[in-house]
């Protein structure tokens, strides 16, 4: 059974620094700690807050959970985050990750999640990039793992669907590589 996540949701808190002052929210069920005061959790909630930046994620991570290691769970949804930053990429046993609602605007940056072998569910509906028509096909062919994205099941129809749009895009990034 899962532990109930640290929740640092609705807090004003525009720096992930700004989160190691603050309690986490109480939920039905209590969160437990270990004999130095970390949380026995493998969930973090940040959402619905002002953070910009994801420099010191890895601090916060170990600031509140007894095991980093096994973070599994990240919240990050409705903040002003612009970027995927290399922060994320090294949760490695990262499972779901909440990222709709924020500001990024590179639909490139999503091959950063590629180095998270067991993400298998993402949101990033609400981010400029959801305006970009290629915007499913490109997260999918980018993390073919995935089985939900944007809280909707990837079929195996949109899998095929994204090999060939990657496939595709891919003789002509080549072909435009070889005219120059």
């Amino acid at each position: 059974m899962y532990e109930a996540p640290v929740d640092l949701s609705f807090k004003n808190i525009c720096s992930l620094a700004d989160t190691w002052l603050q309690e986490p929210s109480s939920g039905l069920r209590p969160l437990k700690r270990n004999s130095e005061m970390k949380y026995l959790s493998c969930s973090l909630r940040l959402s619905n807050n002002n953070i910009t930046e994801l420099h010191d994620l890895q601090k916060t991570v170990s600031h509140f959970l007894a095991d980093p290691s096994r973070l599994a769970w990240l919240d990050l949804s409705f903040n002003k985050i612009t970027h995927i930053e290399q922060a994320l990429c090294e949760l490695h046993e990262l499972r779901v990750l909440y990222l709709h609602g924020n500001n990024i605007f590179m639909l490139s940056e999503v091959d950063r999640l590629g180095n998270l072998p067991h993400l298998h569910s993402l949101t990033l509906h609400g981010n400029v990039i959801e305006t970009n028509r290629d915007y499913r096909n490109r997260v999918i062919s980018a993390l073919p793992q995935l089985k939900t994205m944007d809280f909707s099941g990837v079929t195996r129809q949109e899998r095929v669907m994204a090999k060939i749009w990657h496939q595709n895009n891919s003789r002509c990034r080549s072909s435009r590589v070889s005219l120059k």
